[in-house]
């Protein structure tokens, strides 16, 4: 399998270090506009090949798509990074235009490839790829659900005091601080449901904190988090590279599904080697479907900012 990094900064490397380390991949390149950024970072990645034990090939490319002619999966993180104090909408401005046109350029050089949106905001410039590259629905993915969903997990595990491997959640919606449905009913410790372990105070805690949890980093570190959305991608496309038909909730471009449409949201998918395979319509209370209704209006505004 190839696989495309668009944007060499620290999430792009690290989406490039994850799927490099569990050596499923023939060849990895990234793709940078900043020269010999790329090539820096695929470098030193290499240098790390004998160290980890990988065989994956990792080449660098100063913004010549021609190397990444036929690509399986592409993957779009390049555009300028949250600010503390920025919400992911106020990036539409100059990521929109980065993300269109890497996508046609992807397109052009591997026509048959599968895009993972990443750049903010996330679920519009996933409907933007959309709209732009007249690809099928089920070869443009949104990541956000699924580093949602980890951060969830984590809170979640936090709260419990266990091992995040005994906790199983989801996070539906919209990748933001305000759209995120955490859907705290669903979620379990070892098929028990959490509710025996935490109050509903304590549950409603976690959800919030979930939803601030990349503004909450962003705080922190001065820019956006980069290891936890570089693993999401990663798990992403190997799910797709051996067929695993694993269930991720996801940014897809829904017809109907949830009562919803020409939209791209945060809902569970299953995802194996056609990319988004099935979106999986799961039975949701009055108020989480509002809930969803909400976030799903706030996309939408966010997308007739979009010129296309």
């Amino acid at each position: 399998m190839k696989v495309t990094i668009v944007g060499a900064g620290a999430v792009g490397a690290s989406c490039a270090e994850y799927i490099a380390i569990q050596n499923f991949a023939s060849e990895v390149v990234i793709v940078d506009i900043k020269e010999n950024f790329a090539e820096g970072k695929a470098m030193d990645l290499m240098q790390t090949s004998s160290l980890l034990k990988f065989d994956t090939k990792i080449i660098g490319s100063t913004n010549d798509y021609a190397k990444t002619a036929g690509s399986d999966v592409a993957v779009i993180t390049s555009g300028i990074p949250r600010k503390p104090g920025m919400t992911r909408e106020e990036l539409i401005g100059i990521n929109a235009g980065i993300v269109k046109s890497v996508s046609e350029n992807l397109v052009k050089h591997s026509p048959n490839v599968i895009i993972i949106v990443v750049s903010n905001p996330m679920d519009t410039m996933t409907y933007l790829a959309h709209k732009v590259t007249g690809l099928s629905k089920n070869r443009i993915i949104g990541m956000g659900g699924a580093l949602d969903s980890a951060r969830f997990k984590f809170r979640l595990a936090e709260a419990v005091e266990c091992p995040q491997s005994d906790v199983n959640c989801m996070v539906i919606g919209g990748h933001s601080d305000t759209g995120m449905l955490p859907l705290t009913r669903l979620a379990t410790r070892n098929s028990v449901n959490v509710s025996q372990f935490l109050s509903e105070e304590r549950l409603e805690e976690v959800a919030k904190a979930t939803m601030v949890g990349g503004a909450t980093l962003t705080s922190m570190l001065g820019t956006s988090a980069w290891y936890a959305p570089g693993a999401a991608v990663s798990v992403m496309v190997h799910a797709i590279a051996t067929d695993a038909k694993k269930m991720f909730p996801c940014s897809a471009f829904l017809d109907g599904e949830y009562g919803l449409s020409d939209i791209s949201i945060g809902v569970p998918c299953i995802i194996g080697k056609e990319g988004l395979e099935k979106i999986v319509e799961i039975e949701l209370s009055e108020a989480e479907r509002n809930k969803l209704s909400e976030s799903a209006a706030a996309v939408s505004k966010t997308n007739t900012l979009l010129e296309v």
